[in-house]
């Protein structure tokens, strides 16, 4: 039986020695290369395959949308990942989006072979320790995100106002003129948000709501 292989690369040379690496062996067969998540969906139309063997970023998007494009028709393929970048974010990301595994492009040719093979087996391709390490990881967000979701909804409709506001970089007299409050209620209201947010200056909360992608309400 041959798997057929779909391969997800922009690099045409590095897409042409992969292709010639994995149909060296008589159990693959490189069916199709994409070079970007646009080609993906078109190709999921008229092509039928087992495994895709997938750079993670893509000149059009990511590893993960061009999946979730090719799952909309084909959705039991096998994902493999192949990519430079093996940071832990970039490598939960892949997993997250269904992948068996991930492998850095300075894996042996030999070991990529035999990661699409096993990815159709539906085998787990991520060593035990990495996974734990990725999973905790990921625990870890779960949890920071639900912290920062409790702070920021502790805050009052009136701090949330202030916030945006100095998110678009008005001081406290800026802040006061555009509410028509008095300075001293405005800097109390900062006094409270800074308290509840767990910041120690304006700008760590300003930058704290960013990172959480914080909701605001317009003034």
């Amino acid at each position: 039986m041959r798997y057929r292989v779909l391969i997800v690369e922009d690099h045409q040379v590095v897409a042409e020695g992969l292709a010639a690496l994995l149909n060296e062996h008589p159990e693959l067969r490189v069916v199709a290369i994409a070079g970007g998540v646009g080609e993906v969906e078109h190709l999921a139309d008229v092509e039928r395959v087992d495994v895709v063997l997938c750079d993670y970023w893509l000149p059009d998007g990511t590893g993960p949308e061009a999946v979730a494009a090719l799952r909309l028709h084909l959705p039991d393929v096998a994902i493999v990942f192949l990519s430079a970048d093996s940071s832990d974010e970039v490598v939960l990301a892949a997993l997250e989006a269904g992948a068996a595994g991930y492998l850095v492009k300075s894996s042996a040719g030999a070991d990529v072979a035999d990661a699409v093979r096993r990815a159709v087996d539906g085998e787990i391709l991520v060593p035990a320790r990495q996974l734990a390490k990725l999973l905790a990881r990921r625990r870890e967000r779960s949890h920071r995100s639900a912290e920062h979701a409790r702070r920021l909804d502790s805050l009052t409709p009136r701090e949330r106002q202030i916030l945006s506001l100095m998110t678009a970089g008005m001081d406290n007299r800026d802040i006061a003129r555009e509410l028509s409050i008095s300075y001293t209620t405005v800097r109390s209201h900062v006094r409270h948000l800074l308290s509840k947010m767990g910041a120690r200056s304006k700008l760590e909360a300003v930058v704290r709501a960013a990172d959480w992608d914080a909701p605001t309400v317009a003034p």
